[in-house]
């Protein structure tokens, strides 16, 4: 099974947050951002594996600034990492106020998937090339990320 680089999972959703989105204060709900999250990084995953992929684990996802109605949501994905069957990816939101051109970088997140094989099994999945430092740095905090969830799982905690 030949790699693949990161650049080649890429998804990006762009979505206008209108009224229907928002609570009293006027700000996104944070579950309509984690569906959006989570539909860009099943994206990637499925792209990178060529295969249905399934969220295992959303690894964590702190929002560092409110998304407003009226602001243009975009949200890229990318595989970081990869194991035998499972894959780590990387997630960016970035709101934009169209009148003023201020974009604000609201959150990073990370999923961890799975890929399905006919009868619903995992199955292998291809490598993961890095070619640039930042995606090898990626990869490394990626590890270090999987290590500790595996370690979380190991002790009975996730």
């Amino acid at each position: 099974m030949e790699g693949k680089r990161p650049e080649q999972s890429r998804v990006t959703l762009t979505q206008l947050m209108g009224p229907v989105n928002a609570n009293p204060l006027g700000n996104i709900h944070g579950g309509i951002i984690m569906k959006l999250c989570d539909e860009a990084a099943g994206m990637a995953a499925t792209k990178h594996a060529r295969r249905p992929s399934v969220t295992v684990v959303v690894d964590s996802m702190a929002f560092h600034s409110p998304v407003h109605v009226g602001d243009l949501l975009t949200v890229t994905a990318e595989v970081t990492w990869v194991g035998r069957t499972s894959m780590e990816t990387r997630v960016v939101v970035n709101a934009e106020n169209v009148l003023s051109g201020e974009i604000t970088h609201t959150n990073t997140a990370y999923f961890v998937y799975v890929a399905l094989d006919e009868q619903g099994k995992p199955t292998p999945v291809p490598a993961i090339i890095c070619d640039s430092e930042e995606e090898r740095e990626r990869y490394k905090r990626a590890q270090a990320r999987q290590n500790y969830r595996l370690e979380q799982r190991r002790q009975g905690i996730l």
